[in-house]
């Protein structure tokens, strides 16, 4: 195996990665996955492992170790153990703004570029690029490929981009993006293999996780998506609330005395399912508690959900198949229960064993419309797009 590719999502404190042979990589599940957590702080640790779960590597460090040092060993490790070579980088960049769409090659304009929308992706950009710029300074003759969270979306019609806001704000870039795109695509790519002739009709994708977004396919293109101009928009999620009255910001900061930054904290950080508990953002922990709040918490983000499916489906005109993925989504049976006996006006029927099996069906034969639970894989998402990338480059 002389030839890899890397891809790589980056968070505030840990580094998720996947490793592909580029001969295989189109299609093939990742040789080796792992993670680094706690980066510049104490108990730094870097594992891996391969597609069976055997443990591969499992580093300790004992001082703060930030993404260089990491990155570096990763590399190194990388490099010894595969007796190849990296023939690219493949990142996760949640928002590409209103320019950068199709996966693309990373240079330094790019990097100036993307680190513009900051404000727009606070919990994520300015991780998302951190190792960019770490392997652009230390390994300067690696190919590094960006894809972008927003691009499955970028074709939505004006329609259901535009906000009813005055025309040149819209003109500056003010406007719905969406999120999740990369999940979404990977989806997109394998669903003929789950519903057939049916993946091209009028389906809904949920991604259910920390973060949470609906989005809305017809012929496996996003017709339109919950989230916005940031990812706070749309479904309740984590930490975070989901669509607001903006006259409660508005409120906060006239009358609470709240700064912009201080409401920013609170939109990203203490709101969704821990502010609604009290208790967790987790939700395997909040199904599992006896306390009325985290029932609590559990029946909005459902009610939220069946909201925002039922615009969803006014916007497709109709439904035929519902799709789970995501953290949630994979994962909580009981979450994908509340979900379809809410929406049975849809035409959904639950198979209780089915759901509890995790599918992939997760509804009955007899359902008019079938639900399913898929797992999603971005790495191999964005393991394709650096693939094809390369093959255009040669």
């Amino acid at each position: 195996m002389s030839r890899l590719i890397l891809t790589l999502n980056a968070g505030s404190s840990s580094i998720k990665f996947a490793i592909f042979s580029a001969s295989g990589s189109s299609e093939g599940r990742a040789v080796a996955e792992g993670k680094a957590v706690n980066i510049g702080s104490a108990g730094t640790n870097l594992a891996v492992h391969d597609g069976a779960g055997t443990r591969l590597l499992s580093r300790d460090y004992a001082e703060d170790a930030g993404e260089d040092l990491v990155l570096q060993d990763l590399l190194a490790w990388i490099e010894s153990h595969f007796g190849g070579t990296l023939a690219a980088a493949g990142h996760r960049v949640v928002h590409g703004g209103p320019r950068f769409h199709a996966p693309c090659r990373v240079t330094a304009d790019l990097i100036g570029e993307l680190a513009k929308l900051v404000p727009l992706a606070p919990l994520h950009q300015p991780h998302n690029l951190a190792p960019i710029r770490v392997l652009a300074r230390d390994f300067p003759a690696l190919a590094q490929f960006a894809c972008f969270d927003t691009g499955f979306h970028a074709d939505n019609a004006p329609l259901a981009t535009t906000f009813a806001i005055p025309r040149e704000l819209t003109g500056q870039g003010i406007r719905r993006y969406g999120f999740h795109g990369i999940s979404y695509e990977y989806i997109a790519s394998c669903l003929p293999d789950y519903l057939g002739d049916v993946a091209e009709g009028r389906v809904v994708m949920a991604h259910l996780g920390n973060g949470a977004s609906l989005c809305a396919m017809h012929h496996r293109r996003s017709v339109a998506t919950t989230m916005g101009f940031t990812a706070l928009d749309g479904l309740m999620m984590g930490t975070r609330c989901g669509t607001i009255d903006p006259g409660v910001l508005i409120y906060l900061m006239q009358e609470k005395g709240m700064s912009a930054q201080a409401v920013s904290d609170m939109l990203y950080h203490d709101c969704g399912l821990l502010g609604v508990s009290g208790i967790s953002n987790d939700m395997h922990t909040l199904l599992a508690s006896p306390a009325p709040e985290a029932r609590e918490a559990v029946d909005l983000f459902v009610y939220r959900i069946v909201r925002e499916l039922g615009s969803l489906v006014a916007a497709l005109g109709g439904l035929d198949a519902l799709v789970f993925t995501g953290g949630i989504g994979e994962h909580a049976a009981p979450v994908r229960a509340a979900v379809c006996r809410q929406a049975a006006w849809l035409g959904l029927t639950l198979d209780e064993a089915a759901n509890a099996a995790h599918g992939p069906k997760i509804t009955t034969d007899g359902s008019l419309v079938p639900a399913l639970a898929v797992p999603t894989d971005e790495d191999r998402m964005i393991a394709r797009h650096c693939l094809t990338l390369l093959g255009k480059e040669t």
